[in-house]
């Protein structure tokens, strides 16, 4: 048990149960008495049930029109809304951040400590590639959006120095970090419920992917590079904005399944030869599930997948990279991987994945902060 700590969790939002939810589920399991705050609240029943049933402390956005579904329309007004969040009760703020949450205003006696996911991606190094995906190259429109994105580019800066320390969910966001905000961070990878997935050796004859189908998961390179590899099956789990565009670019050895349950999902990929992965992610909480399961990963080689694979050719290798977001390398790499599947052991991947458990996340943090309390409290008495 942590010690007794006063303590404030700050959410950018809260709909639904991902990556950043899962942190603040934790922050909450190891500190239960403590209060839920974020810019908007819109969980289900089910869902916070995983944060121990609290209800948020919420912004003016909560009540605006349309706002369960189409926050994210309202981000320019974010920076503002999170500013009106009173804190102040608190000795300890945790925030889990990928947009705004680590700009809640606190004070020189109270301890800041900002989980970041990243650097809100669509007003940095992201942002072309945003404004082309949303259809803002040019006009009026793009000039209005350039400008917003512009003014929190330079809240999100400034913010920064209200934030005591940083936690990045992996060395590629701590880069991001330090190249945005000229900060250092520490690193603790966030957690992978690895124990829900079972080791599988003896895996069936098809390739396997999962995704929200939006833009930058690269969804559509996975579907059409196996259209260029007819002999080889592909199953594809997901939904989203980009499922007609999808669907147009499937052979007929693509099986594409949309939604599915969890329980659906996870005997695909227990049972799936290799797990295809094309995005660019911060860290990326699938492959990992995937080498708990024993299954390799065939995987883009940038972004946090430098850090949770084992690539072929180093010791207990768990898996293959393609160094383009193209249909050539991915096609390369799974010629690869077939020529060289032997080679890669589903115990090696099951160990790997175990290195990012949800108990080690929940001891690294609670050491974290402990630790990083016992430090501002040491030097607050000595500047008393």
């Amino acid at each position: 048990m942590s010690k007794d700590l006063n303590v404030g969790i700050v959410a950018d939002w809260l709909v639904s149960y991902a990556g950043a939810e899962k942190v603040i589920s934790q922050f909450i399991d190891i500190f239960p008495d403590s209060e839920l705050y974020s810019v908007v609240d819109f969980l289900s029943d089910n869902s916070r049930e995983l944060f121990n049933n609290k209800t948020a402390h919420t912004t003016f956005i909560q009540n605006l029109p349309f706002s369960k579904k189409k926050y994210q329309s309202y981000l320019p007004l974010m920076p503002l809304a999170i500013e009106q969040l009173d804190v102040s009760s608190h000795d300890v703020i945790l925030s889990s951040s990928h947009a705004v949450s680590k700009g809640v205003l606190t004070g020189p006696d109270q301890l800041h400590i900002s989980y970041v996911h990243s650097p809100i991606r669509y007003a940095w190094d992201l942002q072309h590639q945003y404004l082309n995906e949303s259809g803002l190259r040019s006009g009026a429109k793009s000039m209005i959006a350039r400008f917003l994105l512009h003014k929190i580019r330079m809240w999100d800066y400034r913010t920064a120095n209200g934030v005591d320390h940083f936690i990045a969910n992996s060395q590629f966001i701590a880069r991001r970090i330090k190249k945005v905000y000229g900060r250092e961070a520490d690193v603790i990878y966030p957690p992978v419920d690895v124990d829900r997935f079972s080791l599988v050796n003896k895996k069936d004859d098809y390739y396997f992917t999962a995704s929200r189908m939006v833009p930058y998961k690269r969804m559509d390179l996975i579907v059409e590079a196996f259209s260029h590899m007819p002999d080889k099956k592909l199953v594809v789990i997901g939904d989203g904005s980009e499922m007609k565009k999808i669907k147009s670019k499937a052979g007929s050895n693509v099986d594409i399944l949309g939604y599915q349950s969890n329980d659906i999902m996870q005997k695909y990929m227990q049972n799936a030869k290799a797990f295809i992965f094309a995005a660019e992610e911060d860290f990326g909480i699938t492959p990992v599930e995937s080498q708990a399961c024993g299954t390799p990963v065939i995987a883009f080689g940038k972004g946090g997948s430098l850090e949770t694979v084992r690539p072929y050719g180093e010791d207990n290798a768990t898996g293959f990279f393609f160094e383009e977001q193209t249909v050539a390398s991915l096609v390369g790499a799974v010629s690869l991987f077939e020529e060289n599947s032997e080679k890669i052991d589903s115990d090696d991947c099951r160990k790997n994945a175990m290195r990012f458990s949800t108990h080690r996340f929940r001891d690294e943090i609670e050491d974290y902060i402990n630790d990083k309390h016992d430090l501002f409290t040491d030097k607050k008495r000595i500047i008393y």
